[in-house]
């Protein structure tokens, strides 16, 4: 359906949506600029998702300055398992999975050790700004590692899969899954790798997936049938991606949320600039279901979450 040649009048007729009018006619439009802090910063999001009721990742500890950067030894002793993270980053830039650790040596999801400095070493960049939004001074939030659900068996490779689902003033309006491969080092980054799998809103089912922005069937490291994927408690997932909307008052963006096999759905991070590549998983445009929403008229009641939901799932379904 998507080829590198495409030209822009058939991309127009599949409702493409290109980074322009996204820019302009969506994230600026509907995405008050005093709002982004909201969800730039991944400490205060973890804030505004837990007193709007979502469940989150743990948080472990935060690191704030250079003097507490040894800290983190201690911080995480008693966690088999953390994520450090730059509250400010974009793009999966930054994050450090440790899988366990034993005597000073940290192991990562590729089964790669790293030392002690490594580790410091990686906070210290953090702190300077290397991996955030415009380069400035940050703080390392550290986590707990989320408990992979086993119904993902084979479908990721080294890594905690995610799903993104693009919420338009408050309906969930297309989703996909991103799973971690060997060449994103077990990190769910479409960029840096991962293979991104459109799922229909309707069922949670799989629709189709690619790699590189090229449609594959198999998982490349595992071989998992990759249409076999369907996410489970799909409804409770998509409920709480829209509830997004009254957390954070934006109009457009993308919830990253994951299947803890504990806890179940949580809010992972929250973005007001998603990218495009999610069209290219669902092999389907943004557009028609994003003016779809805009032409909606409401009562002065405005639907819950959950019956913004089941409309999405009605009118944007693949079934």
């Amino acid at each position: 359906m998507f080829d590198m040649f495409t030209s822009p009048s058939k991309l127009h007729n599949k409702g493409i949506m290109g980074m322009n009018q996204r820019n302009g006619g969506y994230i600026g439009r509907y995405n008050d600029r005093k709002k982004y802090p909201l969800v730039d910063d991944k400490l205060k999001t973890k804030i505004i998702a837990e007193k709007a009721g979502a469940t989150v990742p743990k948080l472990i500890g935060v690191i704030s300055h250079q003097y507490e950067v040894k800290r983190i030894h201690n911080m995480v002793k008693q966690w088999p398992g953390f994520v450090i993270k730059p509250a400010q980053g974009s793009g999966g830039k930054g994050i450090l999975v440790v899988v366990s650790h034993k005597d000073g040596v940290y192991y990562k999801p590729s089964g790669a050790s790293i030392n002690e400095q490594d580790v410091e070493r990686h906070i210290t960049n953090a702190l300077a700004g290397l991996f955030s939004l415009g380069g400035k001074n940050d703080v390392a939030v550290v986590e707990n590692l989320i408990k992979f659900d086993p119904v993902f068996e084979g479908f990721s490779y080294e890594g905690v899969p995610d799903i993104r689902v693009i919420v338009f003033q408050g309906y969930p309006v297309m989703a996909m899954m991103r799973l971690s491969t060997t060449a994103s080092d077990g990190k769910a980054n479409l960029h840096q790798g991962a293979a991104g799998v459109g799922i229909d809103i309707a069922t949670g089912k799989a629709v189709r997936a690619v790699q590189f922005d090229k449609p594959i069937l198999h998982h490349p490291d595992t071989g998992k049938e990759l249409a076999t994927l369907q996410v489970p408690h799909w409804n409770k997932l998509l409920t709480l991606a829209s509830s997004a909307w009254e957390m954070t008052g934006l109009g457009y963006l993308g919830t990253d949320m994951v299947l803890d096999s504990e806890e179940g759905p949580m809010v992972l991070e929250l973005n007001a600039r998603p990218g495009l590549a999610i069209q290219i998983a669902n092999g389907a445009g943004l557009l028609p279901r994003l003016r779809h929403i805009e032409g909606l008229e409401h009562s002065a009641i405005y639907p819950t979450p959950a019956e913004r939901v089941t409309y999405s799932a009605e009118q944007f379904g693949n079934t």
